[in-house]
């Protein structure tokens, strides 16, 4: 592009002269560097498939799948009452499933959610349209004859549950919605097989409510409802924070993002285009951000992580994966690309942070259920790297598989972050394959073992036994914090070395 302008004539020149100079300016496109831009969707052979699922025709707005580093649970369809598969994650199980293949099958209803505890990779929670919730503990080996019995079961309400979700740091808390509009708070510590009564309930629903998310120590609950609200509150004590109804977006689902003191909702604006809209969690009155995704008729899910900062969007009923880089200044949301497929997704599951494979810079990892081919196909997205080592500009320290606290202690009152761990290989080993990680009472046994008496019965080598794994859990525990807080030492002796002025030569 060129510009012409015109200046005045120095005083040498000839009267009503005019001098014209054309000054060149060169256009920019203006890039957003990330490193995230080139995302990929690498989606498993065929052999690394789960084929011949029988995955559930239910019509609910769920995931219907849940997975961690160990196992998938995937609900099904079945007569007599409601089930669900366990299959392992690195077991002979992928690829075709046995169609005998035994069940989790103690619901007189169908199965409406399911979820993993996420300080336990044998828990496994589940909901259903008989009114029950019940958690189940799962064989180290996997499942090898139907499970009926529970290890809890929690009744309460009065209609189907159809939503359940773990607290993200306190140990054994699960919330639960159902269709009597009631949200309910279990603690899972009581000695009782059978709960009937929860710890706390909420009703400031008027409608039933359609997702549930915490924030990042799970002190704030953020919910969506039929009656076309999002409610921000307190979960410990109940207390509403904020109501919002915004008459041009139609919210179904939500996600705290983290600690970025924003909420994202998808759903559907006043034309029925699908839609995405981006919340200050301080004033819940005027979204900060709404953006079309498009205009075909389905639900979208949404998936945030935290370490990186990325929002992928999946929409039921088709196969697309879009995805996103959330920033705190505007425009906030910015567009990275999108991953296609002809295979229409009814649910989706993912994999927690653990349960990536780092050497080849996988970032997250969907599972996929694929109903029209009876499938589940696992997604991975992976950053495109070069170098084979471990890249931690990727790989922040992320929430781990150990509580922060008990079930006591946040009904307390006490609020406290994730306990923190490295993806690094080697660098954490907190959680290995013979480690069966029912119980997380770090307890010492404040004996030396050079002055202990050799067990004489079974019982007491077994509780000796069972003391030394409980140290070792302990030690584990103190040296990941210990890890941690000199990665944070670290940090900050290098950012006073770079605020100081270098000394002139």
């Amino acid at each position: 592009q060129f510009i012409s302008t015109a200046t005045a004539p120095p005083a040498s020149s000839k009267p009503n002269a005019v001098i014209f100079t054309s000054i060149s300016m060169t256009w920019r496109p203006q890039y957003r560097s990330s490193k995230f831009r080139h995302v990929f969707g690498k989606p498993a052979t065929k052999e690394s498939c789960f084929d011949g699922v029988p995955i559930t025709r239910s019509v609910q707005d769920n995931h219907f799948c849940a997975v961690n580093p160990r196992f998938l649970a995937v609900i099904t369809e079945c007569a007599g009452g409601g089930a669900f598969l366990v299959l392992s994650i690195h077991h002979v199980s992928t690829g075709k499933v046995d169609p005998h293949h035994p069940k989790v099958s103690g619901h007189r209803g169908n199965v409406l959610d399911i979820k993993w505890n996420p300080f336990n990779d044998y828990c496994i929670a589940s909901c259903s349209e008989d009114t029950t919730v019940k958690v189940w503990e799962i064989p180290p080996h996997g499942v090898f004859k139907n499970l009926t019995v529970p290890w809890k079961e929690l009744q309460g309400h009065s209609r189907r549950v159809g939503l359940i979700e773990w607290h993200p740091t306190a140990n054994n808390v699960l919330f639960s919605t159902a269709y009597d509009y009631q949200v309910m708070i279990w603690n899972l510590d009581c000695p009782d097989q059978v709960i009937k009564n929860p710890v706390r309930t909420i009703s400031h629903h008027t409608d039933v409510v359609l997702s549930m998310s915490f924030n990042t120590d799970g002190s704030l609950l953020a919910t969506t409802c039929k009656d076309k609200r999002i409610r921000l509150m307190e979960p410990r004590t109940g207390n509403l924070l904020q109501d919002a109804n915004c008459k041009t977006h139609k919210a179904h689902k939500v996600l705290i993002l983290g600690n970025l003191k924003m909420l994202l909702t998808t759903g559907s604006s006043r034309w029925n285009a699908r839609q995405m809209a981006l919340w200050d969690q301080e004033n819940l009155s005027v979204p900060l951000l709404q953006e079309d995704v498009d205009g075909v008729s389905g639900l979208l899910f949404p998936f945030y992580d935290p370490d990186t900062s990325m929002l992928y969007i999946a929409g039921k009923g088709d196969g697309n994966i879009r995805y996103y880089e959330i920033t705190q200044e505007k425009p906030f949301v910015h567009y990275l690309t999108e991953y296609r497929s002809l295979m229409p997704q009814k649910g989706m599951g993912v994999m927690p942070k653990r349960g990536l494979d780092v050497s080849s810079c996988e970032v997250f990892r969907f599972y996929k259920l694929v109903t029209i081919k009876s499938l589940i196909e696992p997604l991975s997205m992976i950053v495109p790297r070069r170098s084979e080592s471990y890249q931690e500009d990727i790989y922040p320290m992320t929430a781990g598989n150990k509580p922060a606290m008990s079930a006591d202690e946040w009904l307390s009152g006490i609020n406290k972050d994730p306990v923190l761990m490295s993806l690094k290989p080697g660098k954490d080993s907190s959680h290995t394959e013979s480690e069966d990680n029912r119980s997380w009472t770090l307890v010492s046994n404040g004996q030396d073992p050079a002055l202990c008496s050799p067990p004489k019965t079974e019982n007491e080598l077994r509780m000796k036994f069972h003391k030394q794994q409980e140290e070792i859990r302990r030690l584990r525990e103190l040296l990941n914090q210990r890890d941690v807080r000199i990665k944070q030492l670290e940090l900050e002796i290098k950012n006073i070395r770079n605020s100081q002025p270098q000394s002139s030569l």
